[in-house]
């Protein structure tokens, strides 16, 4: 498992404390540097929140429950 990919598995556990995490590092660049690029800060927090909450699996968000019904993939295994 790559790095990044334990990145993204931590993220998808962790999503609400990554976003705060995210903000209070925002905020924190913003008030170092005196609100000078606030509106970049702002944009960068908007869409690292949306990134996370695009690729946040911790529980059941994003997920559907796999079709008892439908055929094993292709491996035989039943996905889950």
């Amino acid at each position: 498992m790559s790095f990044v990919d334990k990145v993204k598995e931590m993220l998808g556990q962790h999503g609400d404390k990554a976003k705060q995490g995210v903000e209070k590092a925002g905020d924190m660049f913003d008030q170092r540097t005196g609100g000078k690029h606030a509106d970049k800060v702002d944009k960068a927090q908007e869409q690292a929140g949306k990134y996370i909450d695009k690729n946040n699996t911790g529980g059941n968000a994003g997920r559907t429950a796999p079709d008892p019904q439908a055929p094993p993939p292709e491996g035989g295994q039943p996905s889950s």
